[in-house]
């Protein structure tokens, strides 16, 4: 789980101090509460190992933070290769248009979190010189014409990956009053521990975040979290 600022940070430190050590190169990222997509090329390291660097300093940090121990990620991670030209800017659009796929924002540069601003600003983790010399234009053109491809609509998924639309507050608190039938959604820090905790786990497998459990119904973040 990816969901606040601190985390979502800490994640981008981790990829950046593996990305020295593993010498892999970022074309794209974007970083979403449950599930992250990051478009690179290897380095010195297979991907598996490159990935599971990356993944270990992450959890290591979170699990300390949370108070939490064990493994972090539902499911290993999938990968495909990218064999044209062709394929790496639809996998490269692919990634930024997550958060608009998604329901969290309606334009590229709304998110924060994606490597999108990157190509048009300052870059931090990408390696964006690799795509801007794929265009024979000069820079300022090269951004305009990014951002033209970035925005333009796309039915093709990558990796089949079923992005998840965010639950609005007034959906999420009739799913957690009929779940738990409660008449209030803070009712449920009433119920014994157990029941509670069931209450939230099933909550949890409908899509509603762990933010917004613990806003909606009162109860502590780190609790939802352990659940």
């Amino acid at each position: 789980m990816i969901e606040d600022k601190e985390d979502k940070e800490k994640f981008l430190e981790a990829i950046l101090e593996c990305k020295d050590k593993s010498e892999y190169r970022i074309y794209a990222y974007c970083l979403m509460i449950n599930h992250i997509h990051i478009l690179l090329k290897e380095g010195k390291e297979d991907l598996g190992m490159t990935m599971r660097r990356i993944g270990a300093s992450y959890i290591y940090w979170y699990n300390f933070k949370y108070g939490r121990v064990g493994n972090l990620f539902q499911d290993r991670y999938k990968s495909e290769v990218v064999e044209d030209d062709q394929y790496l800017f639809t996998v490269l659009r692919y990634i930024h248009q997550n958060p608009i796929s998604a329901g969290i924002v309606e334009h590229l540069k709304d998110y924060k979190w994606s490597s999108y601003c990157e190509y048009t600003d300052k870059a931090r983790i990408i390696d964006s010189g690799f795509i801007f010399k794929m265009f024979n234009t000069n820079r300022k053109k090269t951004i305009r014409e990014l951002v033209k491809f970035n925005e333009e609509k796309s039915d093709i998924v990558c990796l089949d990956v079923n992005e998840k639309k965010r639950i609005k507050d007034d959906e999420a608190i009739e799913i957690i009053k009929n779940t738990c039938n409660v008449n209030q959604c803070t009712d449920i820090q009433k119920l014994e521990k157990e029941r509670r905790d069931n209450c939230v786990k099933v909550i949890k497998q409908q899509g509603l975040s762990t933010r917004s459990i613990a806003r909606l119904t009162g109860i502590s973040r780190s609790i939802v979290l352990k659940v």
